[in-house]
């Protein structure tokens, strides 16, 4: 007996242990979370059929066309007058002088090489905006700890308050106010914490997975880079590198191989058949006529008069005039997001420097100073809650800031096509 107990001990305290561990919601990093959008996002999964698409159609474009055989059998009142049967059997075949086949090729290969810088263009996107949901959450959980700083320390003032009037330092109507004030910043925590649940539950649609259980927290926190760019390389890297533009650009291939395949579908198809017959012997009395072969040989060419109708060519050159004014057009639009992001960028740096220039730590040692003092005595109520206010308005200034000033430097990776964005 005394040797069973420290078994039991040992196995109630280890399933409790693996109980806890259950229990635990795991903290999502930021490369986890980007690895599973990868993997697993259902947005991202369904464009990627776009590519295996085009790839089948591919494939469907190699193969050629088929020979026809047809075959006919005749009777010639065989069975009263004895006139014998005959059967028919010919193999032709359409050759296309134009080079339809290399034509059609050439287009599925284009719209397979446009679908794949599509589906690199929207995980670009969806990179970037699966981003900006995780800082927006950083920006939350950082908003939600300080309203519960903010809480904690009025309720301890509260408390001391409570006493206070108790021993007749303060009147009674500082005691209530300070009470209220407590009670309507545990409410802003309650509203905080619901905003950030809401958040959390964005992640894990980005992510995809139904098995996926929302974190407890996630890991890192929002982030100030002062990078040094040079605005026109910008502008040059953007255009080099931004997949909707190789899009375009591919887009632009597309209604080049559709002039050429429109111009393959005007050419001669010329057909050639081959054929044999068989026509059995003929008893009949009057016109008897013993059993013969024949061989039969052939060339159709069409007369093209559709031809003179030009309307698909005309159709197929205006859509490559008009591709090379959508590639202009989105090169303009990249060199204009890329200044707009640039300077948004500058200007949120200058205002995260403002800041960083000590008003955080003015902030609070003026609200320390002033819950000192009240305190003591030297201060009344109103003046501490509004430091406190103060001193809460400056740290969501701060939190609010710096999340803008990672949104712009992401929102400028993304129009140059540029991605090292790291959150730790």
């Amino acid at each position: 007996m005394k040797n069973i107990k420290p078994i039991i001990t040992t196995v109630f305290l280890l399933c409790f242990t693996l109980t806890l561990k259950a229990q635990e919601k795991p903290i999502l990093t930021f490369e986890q979370y980007l690895e599973n959008v990868k993997n697993n996002n259902i947005s991202y999964l369904i464009e990627k059929y776009n590519v295996d698409i085009a790839d089948a159609n591919l494939k469907a474009s190699k193969i050629f066309s088929d020979p026809e055989l047809s075959v006919s059998y005749g009777n010639n009142q065989n069975w009263n007058m004895q006139m014998g049967y005959g059967i028919d059997a010919e193999l032709s075949y359409d050759f296309n002088l134009g080079g339809k086949r290399k034509a059609q090729m050439n287009v599925a290969k284009s719209e397979k090489e446009m679908t794949e810088a599509l589906l690199e263009d929207y995980f670009r996107n969806l990179r970037a905006d699966a981003t900006i949901a995780y800082l927006t959450a950083l920006k939350q959980n950082k908003m939600y700890k300080i309203q519960q700083q903010s809480y904690f320390r009025m309720l301890e003032l509260a408390k001391a308050d409570s006493i206070r009037y108790r021993l007749g330092s303060i009147m009674e109507v500082d005691a209530r106010q300070s009470k209220l004030e407590a009670s309507n910043m545990l409410n802003d925590v309650y509203s905080s914490e619901a905003d950030l649940q809401e958040v959390l539950i964005q992640l894990l649609l980005f992510q995809g997975s139904k098995n996926l259980v929302m974190p407890d927290s996630i890991a890192g926190e929002l982030f100030y880079s002062k990078r040094n760019f040079d605005l026109q390389q910008l502008i040059i890297t953007a255009q080099n590198n931004r997949t909707d533009l190789q899009a375009v650009l591919k887009s632009k291939e597309v209604s080049q191989s559709n002039l050429r395949l429109a111009k393959a579908n005007r050419a001669i198809e010329l057909g050639v058949s081959i054929g044999g017959s068989y026509s059995s012997e003929v008893r009949n009395e009057i016109a008897p006529a013993p059993a013969f072969k024949g061989i039969t040989a052939g060339i159709s060419i069409p007369l093209k008069f559709s031809n003179t109708n030009k309307g698909e060519i005309h159709a197929a050159q205006f859509a490559v005039k008009q591709s090379e004014l959508e590639y202009e057009a989105v090169e303009q639009q990249i060199a204009s997001e890329v200044m707009q992001a640039y300077n948004k960028y500058l200007i949120c740096c200058r205002q995260v420097e403002q800041f960083n220039s000590g008003m955080l730590e003015e902030a609070e040692f003026i609200l320390e100073k002033i819950v000192y003092s009240y305190e003591r005595g030297e201060t009344g109520i109103l003046e501490t809650l509004n430091a406190q206010r103060t001193y809460n308005d400056v740290q969501i200034n701060y939190n609010e800031i710096l999340y803008n000033c990672a949104l712009s430097l992401i929102e400028l990776e993304r129009t140059c096509g540029i991605w090292d964005i790291e959150i730790k």
